[in-house]
């Protein structure tokens, strides 16, 4: 991650904060603009508010996806057994409810839904298929259920776009030698159809590795915390969000929401293997999120946030 200006950048206009976007931190651009400016006067008070606001930023784009996980401890640790309606039923109503609050309350923009609506019919066409040939079970009855499939399992995968729809507005993405969008859009279809074809036919997944690595190896994505540029390859940009869902499907599996034919004895840790196939979905997932959110070319510092 590198750095691209000094601390002693201009004040940014809150007109064009990404903040200003959601109704109910709008509230709060300019308060915290002068909370900026302060911290900007040395340099100790700057890398501490850079570093909170990061973390914080983060927090609002994982809101859905925070929001679907503490849902799957809760009911695991508390919810009834005897309970009249199935906690796969629970959950379904639950995640639709979460939904519906993110709209009304303006937490979630238009664009947003889409992309979790999309996401939400892709990742449940996948499991149908995956759960059939017996990658991974559901160990629960429930009623709402499609072809065996709990309908919230297509909210775990929602809240996987809806988290790099909210970062790319949050963070201002911008790239650097963004390949072109027919490339990127045949690449993910491409993997897609692998996770289902490598049941019956060569996984060709190292291939796809390297088409990635191909098309995105000279790909940076430049992103702001708050008023300097930083930086990153996509490459590694990937595989970082890659990794927190892999932990994030270790919470999954240990809550028993899910289980992996390994996992039918006693709970383990999630193999590492696994995460070579969340990299491919994240692959997926960004190429979904850019025809939503149209990629834009770094043009260098420019007011906002």
């Amino acid at each position: 991650m590198k750095k691209r200006t000094s601390t002693s950048a201009p004040a940014t206009s809150s007109a064009t904060s990404a903040a200003a976007t959601w109704a109910p931190l709008a509230r709060f651009v300019a308060r915290e603009d002068a909370l900026a400016t302060w911290a900007a006067q040395r340099p100790s008070t700057f890398y501490v508010y850079e570093f909170l606001r990061f973390g914080v930023k983060q927090a609002w784009a994982c809101l859905f996806g925070g929001l679907m996980l503490a849902l799957l401890i809760a009911t695991w640790a508390w919810y009834p057994k005897d309970a009249w309606l199935a906690r796969y039923d629970f959950l379904v109503l639950a995640s639709v409810a979460i939904q519906i609050a993110m709209i009304a309350f303006k937490l979630e923009t238009r664009e947003e839904a889409i992309v979790i609506l999309v996401f939400h019919v892709v990742g449940t066409v996948m499991e149908i298929f995956k759960t059939t040939v017996g990658s991974w079970v559901y160990p629960e009855a429930s009623l709402i259920r499609v072809a065996g499939v709990p309908l919230f399992t297509g909210f775990m995968y929602a809240a996987v776009g809806s988290y790099i729809a909210r970062a790319w507005r949050l963070f201002d993405f911008q790239f650097t030698r963004y390949p072109p969008v027919w490339a990127t859009v045949a690449l993910a279809g491409a993997i897609y159809v692998n996770f289902f074809t490598h049941h019956y036919v060569t996984d060709v997944r190292v291939l796809l590795f390297a088409g990635y690595a191909a098309l995105y190896g000279r790909t940076w994505i430049y992103y702001r915390v708050h008023r300097h540029w930083r930086r990153m390859p996509v490459l590694v940009s990937t595989l970082l969000v890659a990794g927190f869902i892999w932990l994030a499907e270790n919470v999954g599996t240990f809550t028993k929401a899910w289980s992996y034919p390994s996992q039918k004895e006693a709970w383990t840790v999630v193999p590492l293997t696994k995460l070579g196939a969340w990299y491919l979905l994240m692959i997926i997932s960004a190429v979904l999120v850019s025809l939503v959110n149209k990629p834009r070319a770094f043009v260098g510092e420019t007011q906002g946030r």
